[in-house]
């Protein structure tokens, strides 16, 4: 466990699976009262974050009380969105915050964490992707210091549907990793 600021950081178990589901799904469902086109309400079922939890990395955020807060994935390779690439990065996905408990500030503190777990494996960059339809997150993500290097015009979706997704990526190597 890390504590950061307030906010206690874990490693996701299996027994997790449930609670990221609903994390996911209430985060699908600001999105769509906010007019945000991304994810949809059981797009993500318990089998998913288990198989992140087995190929990647699944963390969950608490806040000082242990209420979940929010949680990501990190993965180590995303050939889907930026092809074959050299182990120079680490990817974070699926961002999630519980709006009506977690403090504020819990997003940044998440993408944090993130950065230095990423920094600590020796890898020199943090990347992620946004859709191209959703200017806020956009804006959320280069105020975090992350900068557009590319754009993936045909990523294709579970269901099916092909939308176009903005990568960014973030140096790390200035980073102090403690």
């Amino acid at each position: 466990m890390i504590i950061d600021e307030g906010i206690l950081f874990r490693r996701a178990e299996e027994k997790d699976a449930g609670t990221l589901v609903a994390l996911y799904d209430a985060a699908a469902r600001w999105m769509n009262r906010s007019g945000i086109e991304q994810w949809k309400v059981g797009e993500k079922d318990q089998q998913h974050f288990r198989d992140r939890m087995r190929d990647g990395e699944v963390w969950i955020a608490a806040d000082a009380d242990g209420r979940v807060a929010g949680g990501y994935e990190l993965w180590w390779s995303d050939e889907e969105a930026w092809g074959v690439q050299p182990p120079v990065a680490g990817y974070v996905h699926r961002l999630m915050v519980e709006r009506e408990t977690a403090p504020a500030g819990t997003g940044r503190r998440m993408l944090e964490h993130a950065e230095r777990r990423i920094a600590r494996t020796g890898r020199e960059r943090a990347r992620l992707d946004c859709v191209s339809t959703n200017p806020r997150l956009l804006a959320y993500y280069q105020g975090a210091g992350y900068r557009v290097v590319g754009e993936f015009p045909s990523k294709e979706g579970e269901d099916g549907r092909v939308y176009g997704v903005i990568l960014l990526e973030k140096r790390l190597d200035q980073l102090t990793v403690v």
